[in-house]
Order: C-alpha cells, then sequence, then structure tokens
C-alpha cells in the first residue's frame, strides 16, 4: 500500500490502518517517504509557466458565460435541484480556472503530497528555481531515513550541481527561541548548511553551500539564528547518497 499512500489514494480507513502501521514498521515508512519524494520531484520538474493573459482571458470568460435559462416556471419548480447542481458545478469550475490563473499555472496533481512538496519549495528561502533543478537533475540521488516521531527526512544529491536538498515530513516544531539548523559532515567536521523554517512541519529546503567533499549531512536543534557549530544532540544524521 506504500505506492497508494504516497498517491493520496487511500480510503479514510485504510489511510488510518495503514498510518498505524508505519509506525511500527520501517521499511514501509522509508519506502513510503521515498515514492513521496519522487512524486514531488516529478511535480516540481513539470511545473510551467503560462501567458501572461491566460488570467485576463479565464476571468473574462468567468464574467461573460452565459447561464442556462430554467425553461419556465413549472420547469424551474420541477428542475431546481438539477439546476442549482449545474450552477454551481460550473461556477465551481469557472473559480477553480480563475485560481490555477491567479497562482501563476502552477500543476495541479490528484497526487496530494507533490502539491504540498510544491508549494514548500515555492516557500522555501532559496527559490523554487534552484530547489527544482536540484530535484530534476538526472543524476539526482536520494537517501531516506525515518526521524524521531514518526518524522522523515530525505535528502536529493546532485553531484553534477554540486549541491543539495533537504525534505522533511512531520517534523514536530522546535521550543520557542529554537531553530533547526542544517549541517553538512565533512568527515566529522559540521559544516552550516543553513535554517529551516520554524513554522513548518513539512518543508523542502535548499542546503546553503556547496556538497563538495561532505559525506554526510546531519540536523540539530540550535537557537534562534543558529550556531557556528553545533551545540545540540543531532535531531537527524545521514550518510550522503553516492
Amino acid at each position: 500500500m506504500t505506492g497508494a499512500y504516497a498517491l493520496h489514494a487511500l480510503s479514510d480507513d485504510e489511510l488510518v490502518t495503514f498510518e498505524r502501521h508505519l509506525t511500527g514498521c520501517e521499511p514501509c515508512a522509508r519506502e513510503a517517504a521515498e515514492l513521496s519524494a519522487t512524486a514531488a520531484r516529478l511535480a516540481l520538474a513539470a511545473t510551467v509557466t503560462p501567458p501572461a493573459a491566460l488570467r485576463g482571458r479565464v476571468l473574462h470568460r468567468v464574467s461573460s458565460v452565459r447561464q442556462e435559462s430554467p425553461g419556465g416556471l413549472t420547469a424551474l419548480r420541477t428542475g431546481r435541484a438539477s439546476l442549482r447542481a449545474r450552477l454551481l458545478s460550473r461556477w465551481a469550475l469557472a473559480a477553480c480556472l480563475a485560481a490555477a490563473a491567479a497562482l501563476g499555472g502552477t500543476a495541479f496533481w490528484q497526487h496530494q503530497r507533490a502539491e504540498d512538496a510544491l508549494r514548500q519549495a515555492r516557500s522555501a528561502q532559496s527559490g523554487t528555481e534552484a530547489i527544482a533543478a536540484v530535484l530534476a537533475s538526472p543524476d539526482a540521488r536520494t537517501r531516506t531515513a525515518v526521524l524521531g516521531g514518526g518524522a522523515t527526512g530525505t535528502v536529493v544529491v546532485s553531484r553534477d550541481r554540486d549541491r543539495a536538498v533537504f525534505l522533511a515530513s512531520g517534523m514536530a516544531r522546535p521550543t520557542d527561541g529554537k531553530v533547526y539548523q542544517l549541517w553538512f559532515d565533512d568527515e566529522g567536521t559540521m559544516r552550516s548548511a543553513g535554517l529551516m523554517d520554524p513554522g513548518r512541519t513539512d518543508q523542502a529546503v535548499l542546503m546553503q553551500g556547496a556538497v563538495d567533499g561532505a559525506s554526510g549531512m546531519g540536523v540539530t536543534l540550535e537557537p534562534a539564528g543558529g550556531s557556528e557549530e553545533p551545540t545540540s544532540a543531532p535531531v537527524a544524521l545521514m550518510r550522503l547518497p553516492a
């Protein structure tokens, strides 16, 4: 069920059952996280920028679409439910189209996790394009780990670009005055790779600096603003994929 879970295709009952299973099954949790990360990469790689005039055309069509005549008082009374359904359906569709244009052409996927990852990447501090370039790179390699509290972390590395992205899912928010800090592990020496957004439990972050010769990466909980070197036990330690 890992594939269906990653594609947000389970029923409510199946979702509850499967997530209960994930808490005690590390292989399934890792596989589900890897499939979700892959789907997110596909979504980011497929985004396109719409023509500048698209929003205006859609909004113009919304305001100019004529409603169908109900066909007389009798038809109105007998077909009230059907007419209401058609009108609501038409305006709901128009509203969705307008929202899609206003959001700048964001690709809408049935895969809810891909949508979430795309929104997270858009607001990540280093920008969508840089994150997408790493995730969509042909040489990108991933490694996933199950973190404490049911969270998962995935690191995606492009050796050609010499950059890495960290994808977090379900991480607990840090306490007030604290922030998660990313690190590159240069054979035992930890090098700061930037801060995560303390207000998000799911996010994609472009790690600051080149991968260079780093063999791994880590996450620690640090005072707001970050530290020059780790001051707490690691929340996560992962080897970088080859």
